[in-house]
């Protein structure tokens, strides 16, 4: 008796997707890529384009490139796209994010949408040269009273962030220079740091050399990786926690030459240490840095005070979360609450919840841990720099699980 066979998924016999929708999948993939998007976020956003037009599509996202493959098994069109891993645009996403549903929507077409996506790519960055170097000045300085330190921490660590920045923009067209900005900024901070101790007097050197590399700390992209790895991502996660912990090293090896100063430098002065600042002032660094978030990130004005708000949500429920599971795990307290914080806003107002959860995230992310578990490690003292360490990655994991968490109890109606 012959046996009949189930029939096979329809897509299995579509023929190729016409031209204009892979144009516009591929485009809107690498703009979405290049704007600091995730690869499991990446990867849904194009699978709902393709769904939409019954196009057969399988995607693979990684921190360097994007493989795309269309039609049936047996006649695969696939093509890679080589891209750079770019800054984090929150305005750009949104965008993009809104014209991908356009698109879905059928409100326009797919050649429209193609010629969308460039108008978005071609358009001014929101904000200016002097704006976004007063903003590397502010976030430092406010990062420094943050980590405790005084006056003095605060404009070290204000002065360093802003030579940061000018290093950052004078190399950002410059791949080659580009690739050393790491070690030579944390050359620069320690430097800087170290000369202010044996000239202005008493201060730390840790929290003004940390402070004045903040921006550059890839805490953020650490928490991302840890969150694709849970998101079964795991060549892209692993790929992104090889980066960080790379740029970790660099900036360790800068601040090991900076510290060389310390030899030739005189002693300070003695003198009283200066009187802590009041706590009022906390609140008003958490402000500062959230707004220097805003603009570092590139978000619309709209957005500041959803930025602000969620920065101040997850910071505060990171501190009450502190005191009763410890400073670590308090962390997941933070990025719960800021998840589904963020997922709520995200459906009144219509809008992706990246745009308040990545710069609330910053004041979560466990970056400083892990510069000072391999500054710990540097300075031979193995026990502390491997329990450091251990305390950064239960951060990121924390945070990954939090913001899982987040989106399985307050599920966002967007990808992004």
């Amino acid at each position: 008796m012959r046996r009949v066979l189930p029939p096979e998924h329809p897509s299995a016999f579509r023929e190729p997707p016409p031209g204009p929708v892979v144009a516009f999948i591929l485009r809107l993939g690498q703009a979405l890529h290049q704007y600091g998007t995730p690869a499991h976020r990446l990867e849904d956003q194009l699978h709902q384009v393709s769904e939409r037009f019954g196009v057969a599509a399988r995607f693979f996202s990684t921190p360097t490139s994007i493989f795309a493959s269309f039609g049936p098994p047996e006649a695969l069109q696939t093509g890679l796209i080589r891209v750079e891993p770019g800054q984090m645009d929150l305005e750009r996403l949104t965008l993009l994010d809104g014209l991908a549903h356009e698109v879905i929507q059928g409100k326009i077409t797919p050649e429209q949408g193609a010629e969308r996506v460039e108008f978005i790519l071609r358009a001014p960055p929101r904000y200016g040269r002097a704006i976004t170097l007063l903003c590397w000045m502010l976030a430092a300085g406010a990062a420094a009273r943050l980590f405790g330190g005084g006056l003095r921490e605060i404009g070290v660590a204000g002065l360093s962030s802003l030579a940061i920045g000018v290093l950052d923009q004078l190399t950002d067209r410059s791949p080659r220079a580009a690739r050393v900005l790491e070690p030579v900024a944390a050359v620069l901070a320690s430097a800087l740091a170290v000369t202010a101790a044996s000239v202005l007097g008493p201060l730390s050197v840790q929290v003004a050399t940390l402070s004045g590399l903040i921006v550059l700390l890839p805490g953020l992209g650490l928490t991302v990786a840890i969150n694709e790895l849970a998101s079964r991502h795991l060549i892209s996660g692993a790929s992104r926690l090889t980066a960080a912990a790379l740029v970790f090293l660099q900036l360790i090896f800068g601040v090991a030459l900076g510290q060389r100063l310390a030899e030739v430098l005189p002693l300070p002065p003695l003198a009283p240490p200066p009187a802590p600042l009041p706590f009022w002032t906390v609140g008003v660094s958490l402000v500062v840095v959230a707004l220097a978030v805003n603009v570092l990130f590139r978000a619309r004005p709209a957005d500041i005070v959803w930025i602000v708000a969620a920065g101040a949500l997850a910071f505060g429920g990171a501190r009450l979360g502190a005191r009763g599971l410890g400073a670590e795990l308090g962390a997941f307290v933070g990025a719960l609450l800021l998840g589904m914080a963020s997922n709520a806003l995200a459906r009144v107002r219509n809008r992706p919840s990246v745009v308040t959860i990545v710069p609330g995230m910053m004041l979560l992310v466990p970056g400083s841990l892990g510069f000072r578990s391999l500054e710990s490690l540097l300075a031979r003292d193995v026990v502390a720099g491997v329990g450091t360490a251990f305390s950064m990655l239960l951060v990121a994991v924390a945070i990954a699980a939090g913001l899982l968490f987040a989106n399985a109890l307050v599920p966002s109606r967007r990808v992004l």
